[in-house]
């Protein structure tokens, strides 16, 4: 199964950590987000990879290139950061018609990613439990189906899923920015086409100061 890396983004929470440096490569410990999640993928199997670039992506190109000269790494590249899921219809090409892991650059887990599930109509998501900053969730589940309810829900999407690229059939490809959660997904989750799991493993979003601070501590009391 390929893979997909989202790191294309401003990182625009993160100033002026990201001033002069792409959120892909800001580090936890000694290695760099991207670093982390390709070595992941690596790890569990996933031996073709995409990574969609814009914003300073030359820096992050360069990056895994000198880290993974070896390995099988593709770039797609984006004039201007196209969002969740502007780049994956931007890049699919890349990744063929066949399920594949999509996964944010910007994540710190450490999550089974073998464990998952593969056989998907549209897309299975990994959720976690609701942190602070995101307390009323964005998804809950009923006999394991995705389902959105409309004041709260229980889970938060970890940035984790495996994504039919069937689900982008019906989709020109565009050079402007859209969502995939609410332009794509929420369609196959009212027709109760998305399923999800729920991790309690060590997961952290790292898209604000003080939560890559946190993955930076939680990675040293960790080791």
């Amino acid at each position: 199964m390929k893979a997909m890396i989202l790191a294309a983004g401003f990182g625009k929470r993160l100033k002026p950590l990201t001033d002069d440096i792409p959120k892909p490569l800001l580090k936890v410990g000694n290695q760099s987000l991207i670093e982390r999640n390709i070595r992941s993928l690596l790890n569990y199997g996933f031996n073709e990879i995409v990574i969609n670039v814009s914003y300073l992506g030359n820096m992050i190109t360069e990056h895994v290139l000198e880290l993974f000269p070896n390995n099988k790494i593709v770039f797609s590249e984006e004039s201007q950061p196209l969002g969740t899921g502007g780049g994956i219809v931007n890049a699919l090409e890349l990744l063929g018609d066949k399920p594949f892991m999509l996964i944010n650059a910007d994540i710190y887990h450490n999550i089974n990613l073998t464990a998952l599930n593969t056989d998907v109509k549209a897309a299975h998501l990994v959720g976690v439990r609701n942190p602070e900053y995101n307390s009323k969730g964005d998804f809950s589940l009923e006999n394991n189906l995705v389902c959105v309810k409309p004041e709260s829900n229980d889970f938060t999407w970890s940035g984790i899923s495996i994504i039919n690229p069937k689900i982008f059939d019906e989709l020109e490809p565009q050079k402007m920015p859209f969502d995939i959660w609410h332009k794509v997904l929420m369609q196959f989750i009212n027709n109760k086409d998305v399923t999800a799991e729920i991790s309690e493993d060590i997961w952290i979003d790292t898209g604000t100061i003080d939560r890559l601070e946190l993955a930076n501590k939680t990675h040293k009391d960790e080791n």
